[in-house]
């Protein structure tokens, strides 16, 4: 079988690129080792919680909506979020707010599985795509004129453009040689989605400790999701806690703002970590998503990250004429000169965060909380951070 492009990884970022490529008359193929659902977007608003949650950057759901998956999803199981508090460890606060810089949301927060769903739905209807799942993939070869994947099962696949969207352990970056080993920040992040006492009103919060960052996002039917940035030691201890004794500690480390919590799915931990690579293009290759980079979760930036890297490489496709080869290096290095300042500033904001904030050194303290305070008496500044995350 012969693409044009054939991007491996079914994930939010490769089902999403797949999406947006529908106008192109390219043709594509999207090949994902696990067995994808058929299912209805429409969730029963009662369905069991998926633990795995993001924010999604308002610029994305415009971007989403162009394909038609944001509207297909049940929008009960959606929360915007209208606030944002962010909590130093000295008093020190810094508020934004939608209204401040003239939106109606600073941003979305919504289950994973919600979303693939939504957009899956639409790939079985795309006619210039071919689905090819379960599919695992066993071996890819690299020729001038084209690219050549083995699938185990023995099937090959031709392809002008391969893209690797197959996530933070991408074996198609390996498979091209771009060994770069990620930067291990010695942190776990804990993820628990809750329901709260008080209510959280659209409100995002966020609380930066000498010991970790907890980030409490809010979600529909008076719940919030977690994800507690702490040791890997403190993160053993967390996931083996009784889960009222987990509650207490999520509520005193937030301190009481949300009043009681109550779990309503187990928790989780994955390990955080930097990777920074030098190149996301090589000739008949782009990697996109966190195939291509990963940053720390404090900003929840790590999804639109990636659903930007689906845009800029959908318009740099979309863009040249039937002739254009979609693997020709020189395109290819249009998408990456494009993303290198978005994926660069992104990840040395959340790198110089969690340096000064996990830290014990006076001075910092009194440096860090005094940032807090500043920005939040700047209005400007204040303005262009908001902006910034609603791209």
């Amino acid at each position: 079988m012969t693409f044009d492009v054939l991007i491996i990884g079914g994930g939010l970022v490769g089902a999403s690129l797949a999406a947006a490529l529908k106008p192109s008359g390219l043709s594509v193929a999207l090949v994902e080792a696990q067995p994808m659902m058929h299912g209805h977007a429409g969730s029963a608003p009662d369905q069991d919680w998926d633990s795995r949650i993001y924010a999604i950057s308002p610029g994305n759901a415009d971007f989403l909506k162009d394909s038609g998956a944001w509207q297909r999803m049940d929008m009960r199981r959606v929360q915007q979020v209208e606030q944002m508090r962010v909590f130093g460890d000295e008093g020190a606060e810094l508020d934004f707010s939608a209204y401040q810089v003239g939106a109606p949301e600073l941003t979305f927060i919504l289950e994973n599985r919600l979303l693939l769903e939504a957009l899956w739905q639409g790939l079985q209807q795309q006619e210039n795509l071919t689905l090819l799942h379960p599919a695992r993939c066993a071996e890819l070869t690299w020729h001038d004129d084209a690219a050549l994947l083995q699938l185990e099962d023995g099937r090959e696949l031709k392809a002008k453009l391969i893209v690797g969207a197959d996530g933070r352990d991408s074996w198609v970056r390996r498979q091209a040689g771009i060994i770069e080993p990620p930067t291990l920040y010695q942190q776990h992040g804990v993820v628990a989605n809750f329901t709260v006492e008080k209510p959280h009103r659209g409100t995002a919060f966020q609380w930066f400790q000498p010991d970790g960052i907890l980030a409490l996002l809010p979600l529909p039917q008076q719940m919030v999701s977690m994800v507690w940035s702490v040791s890997p030691e403190r993160s053993d201890d967390l996931l083996q806690l009784a889960h009222e004794e987990l509650c207490a500690q999520v509520a005193s480390a937030s301190q009481h703002t949300l009043g009681a919590l109550q779990l309503v799915t187990p928790p989780a931990a994955f390990p955080l970590r930097l990777l920074n690579l030098p190149h996301l293009v090589k000739p008949r290759l782009a990697l996109v998503g966190d195939a291509a980079h990963n940053v720390h979760p404090l900003a929840g930036q790590g999804v639109n990250l990636g659903f930007r890297d689906a845009r800029q490489l959908a318009q740099v496709l979309l863009e040249p004429g039937p002739q254009q080869d979609c693997g020709d290096i020189h395109l290819l290095r249009r998408y990456e000169r494009a993303r290198k300042e978005d994926i660069l500033s992104m990840q040395l904001t959340t790198d110089a965060l969690k340096k000064l904030f996990n830290n014990d050194n006076p001075l910092l303290r009194s440096a860090r909380n005094f940032g807090l305070f500043a920005t939040n008496r700047i209005a400007p500044l204040k303005k262009m951070l908001a902006r910034h995350a609603l791209n």
